[in-house]
């Protein structure tokens, strides 16, 4: 079974046009360190409601070494930052779902797998979970997440849509 790690926008951005179930249908199950849970539940909104929902599936993991928030301060916030101290506490981490380009990059350097939504949907789409990524897309962009024209012709691209 694969450990999958994901960070906060991710969740958000699922949960707000209904498709947060696209990770248990694709993972099983995945995991959240607890600066991610407080980011997605500060607000009670839709997004923390379907989260506190979840819980039998999305697992709160503490990091055991707080001490390493300092390596990566400068660039990353709480909830990224522990994403990538708890993937590295957990070598069975195989997967990271990050949206932030400078939390990608880090995990990259880290020398850890990542995706973003994007890449979730195109998965999901691969696997015949859902039949089309576009009405996705325009419901993302609808809810406010920012995606832009030459990201959605390259996701429409992978997922076969053009």
């Amino acid at each position: 079974m694969r450990r999958v790690i994901v960070n906060s926008t991710p969740l958000i951005a699922l949960s707000n046009i209904g498709k947060l179930d696209l990770l248990r249908l694709l993972y099983n199950e995945i995991y959240i360190p607890q600066a991610v849970y407080h980011e997605v539940c500060e607000k009670n909104d839709t997004a923390s409601k379907i989260l506190n929902q979840s819980l039998n599936w999305i697992h709160i993991v503490p990091i055991e070494h707080p001490e390493n928030y300092a390596l990566y301060r400068a660039k990353l916030h709480a909830g990224e930052i522990e994403v990538m101290i708890l993937a590295q506490e957990n070598p069975r981490a195989d997967l990271l779902i990050i949206d932030d380009n400078a939390a990608k990059k880090t995990a990259k350097f880290l020398g850890l797998p990542v995706v973003g939504t994007m890449g979730v949907l195109v998965k999901a789409k691969q696997s015949g979970i859902i039949d089309e990524v576009a009405p996705l897309l325009d419901t993302l962009k609808i809810n406010g997440f920012y995606i832009s024209n030459q990201v959605v012709q390259i996701v429409l691209k992978q997922a076969g849509e053009i």
